[in-house]
């Protein structure tokens, strides 16, 4: 009975095992199987490509990757290094220059310090200029103007070279500089004031009304602009200050003009009594009183060029002086190609040119004047001369005109500064040479000086305009030919009217006989009373 309980219970004793046996298995294979790529290729087998060769192999690929970007964190860090000490050293010198000026120690350790004692020189520059109160001036023209302007323009009573009473900003400096003030009252308008959450209108350009400012030079420049308000005969104002720092050093170098010669050049056609008028004057200032110079003429035509000729030989002998170059055209006049030609044919080292016109005179202080303020590759010179109005008009009778040397005096009576006119130029000829000279294709009066001034100002050299007081234009009578072209016409009868006299003078002309029949009048009256 126990034996067939037996034989009937074995098989599925044996068939439970084997189960089990499997289940054990499968549990032990799930376990122990890798799950994906992540894994192979972190535990990857021994002997598959992907094994230990492999594994080496990306580590020294990411040594390098590291070791390179090491390096490149190195040049950041020395390149960052250097600059830190050029603003140091910048710094530094900022500092000293303060401490001069301030006439108080910086204490470079202490930058609150520094930043408190530099605020506090700007500040008093506000205190220093009329920004809240008046100064007493001793007379009225000690007194600094205000000029005004809106959005679109400036009302000036320094109308510069334009002459324009109002016009827009041509010069982008002033036109920057109105466009930060207004900039900076709108952001001053628009500022919350303290903690106050209350809401406020936003101001805009188109609320600006108006503005005045003016620039005392050694202090700053006071700006009071004026917007709109919330009502009708309400109104914002808003007042600020743009102090100047103190002057600061940035060169003290020794010049030495011994060798440095000048090249005059002087285009010429006819004219000879005025050729014999330059030539006393060369030979007095620039052959016996300076000596380093040299003349060029560009004679156009055959007629009077003996005579020309004849005057340069005269000149040559009795001055010893031989430095002098004569170039016959036998073309029309044109003042450009003439100055081109006589500073193209120049053979020598690089010299300075002189740009020059026959009823020209000029002293020896203007032409160390001319060399001081040019440099090859760096400077070119536009002197602003004196033009001298008509004798005749200026000293009434012809027998009362006193000579030449007397005549030539800075004064509003006898003359203007010709501020409209470019022709006489000082440059070295290796610059004249590289912006590309004149435009050959203007013929005849006018323009081709111009043209050259705007490609000096459109390079990168420096454009030195001033008013000099040793270079004078001498009058002479002004014809206005019909061959010019429409432009020159005008250019030309435009500087005829401002040559002869000035406005006060051309009036007394205009209204002499409202004069006379006014002094008539009056010596009657005397007669008639001793009667």
């Amino acid at each position: 009975m126990f034996r067939r309980g037996l034989t009937a219970w074995l098989p599925r004793l044996v068939g439970l095992l084997v189960a089990v046996c499997c289940a054990v298995s499968l549990v032990y294979m799930l376990a122990c199987t890798p799950k994906g790529d992540d894994e192979q290729l972190a535990f990857p087998w021994a002997n598959s490509p992907t094994g230990k060769e492999g594994y080496q192999a990306m580590l020294q690929e990411r040594e390098e990757q590291h070791r390179n970007y090491i390096n490149s964190l190195k040049k950041q860090i020395a390149q960052l290094k250097d600059e830190l000490q050029e603003r140091s050293e910048q710094l530094k010198n900022v500092q000293d220059h303060y401490t001069d000026s301030l006439g108080v120690g910086l204490d470079r350790s202490n930058p609150e310090k520094t930043q408190t004692d530099l605020l506090a020189f700007l500040h008093s520059q506000t205190d220093k200029a009329e920004v809240h109160a008046g100064v007493k001036l001793s007379t009225e023209y000690a007194a600094v103007p205000f000029e005004s302007f809106t959005l679109q323009k400036v009302y000036q009573l320094e109308t510069g070279l334009t002459r324009h009473p109002e016009e827009k900003p041509v010069r982008k400096d002033k036109r920057d500089e109105l466009v930060e003030a207004i900039d900076l009252a709108l952001e001053t308008l628009n500022s919350p004031e303290g903690d106050s959450n209350t809401k406020h209108r936003l101001y805009a350009a188109s609320d600006f009304i108006e503005g005045i400012y003016r620039t005392e030079k050694d202090k700053g420049t006071l700006y009071e602009l004026t917007f709109k308000g919330d009502r009708k005969h309400e109104f914002k104002r808003i007042v600020l200050f743009r102090p100047f720092g103190p002057v600061m050093k940035v060169k003290n170098e020794n010049i030495n003009m011994a060798n440095t010669l000048i090249n005059v050049i002087v285009p010429l056609a006819k004219r000879t009594s005025k050729f014999q008028q330059f030539m006393q004057n060369f030979r007095e200032m620039g052959i016996q009183q300076d000596g380093k110079i040299h003349l060029t003429v560009v004679y156009f035509g055959k007629e009077q060029m003996n005579e020309v000729k004849a005057i340069l030989e005269n000149t040559s002998r009795s001055a010893n002086f031989k430095n002098f170059t004569f170039i016959q055209l036998n073309e029309e006049f044109s003042r450009g190609k003439g100055l081109d030609i006589g500073a193209r044919v120049w053979k020598g080292n690089n010299v300075v040119l002189f740009f020059c016109d026959v009823d020209i005179y000029f002293t020896a202080e203007f032409l160390n004047t001319c060399r001081l303020n040019t440099q090859p590759g760096k400077k070119v010179f536009y002197p602003v001369l004196f033009s001298q109005y008509n004798p005749g008009i200026i000293y009434g009778h012809h027998d009362s005109i006193p000579p030449l040397e007397q005549q030539l005096v800075i004064k509003k009576e006898t003359g203007f500064w010709r501020d409209f006119g470019f022709g006489m130029t000082c440059q070295y000829r290796s610059d004249f040479i590289n912006i590309g000279g004149f435009d050959l294709d203007i013929k005849g009066w006018g323009g081709e000086d111009v043209h050259l001034y705007r490609k000096y100002l459109h390079s990168n050299l420096i454009v030195v305009r001033t008013p000099v007081r040793g270079l004078f234009h001498l009058w002479h009578e002004k014809r206005c030919l019909d061959e010019l072209t429409p432009e020159q016409y005008k250019m030309c009868m435009q500087s005829k009217a401002m040559n002869e006299a000035s406005h006060g003078q051309l009036g007394m002309l205009v209204f002499r006989h409202e004069i006379e029949a006014h002094l008539r009048k009056q010596k009657q009256k005397v007669i008639s009373k001793k009667t």
